[in-house]
């Protein structure tokens, strides 16, 4: 089964853009981590809002919350899709970038990706 690949886009016959398994999975963590709770009408409670923190000051205890809160996050909405081995936030400038090592619970394929945003 393929998926619609996130963002939105045409694919190069310029048909919807479609995803594997592994590709959708990726595409719904990186949704989660960057969604800012109460962003989503339906979902109030989906994301974690890691976008917000892009200018808090960097500290050990900003971090371990931060962390928490997303691996929360990951486990309420997507834990019968993964299992979170890794995961860590660093926060320079205006960019914030997450590493997240996974396995996909359906193959049993361990993952590293690494997702990043700047402040626009």
């Amino acid at each position: 089964m393929t998926n619609i690949d996130f963002p939105l886009h045409f694919d190069h016959r310029g048909r919807t853009a479609r995803v594997d398994h592994a590709g959708h999975v990726r595409d719904m963590i990186e949704q989660l981590l960057f969604t800012a709770p109460g962003e989503r009408v339906n979902r109030p409670d989906f994301g974690c809002g890691l976008m917000e923190l892009v200018f808090s000051p960097n500290s050990p205890e900003l971090a371990a919350v931060l962390e928490a809160t997303a691996h929360a996050a990951l486990l309420q909405h997507l834990g019968d899709l993964i299992v979170v081995e890794s995961f860590t936030v660093k926060a320079e400038d205006a960019t914030l970038s997450v590493r997240l090592v996974y396995r996909l619970l359906a193959t049993g394929e361990r993952r590293t990706e690494v997702f990043e945003r700047g402040y626009r």
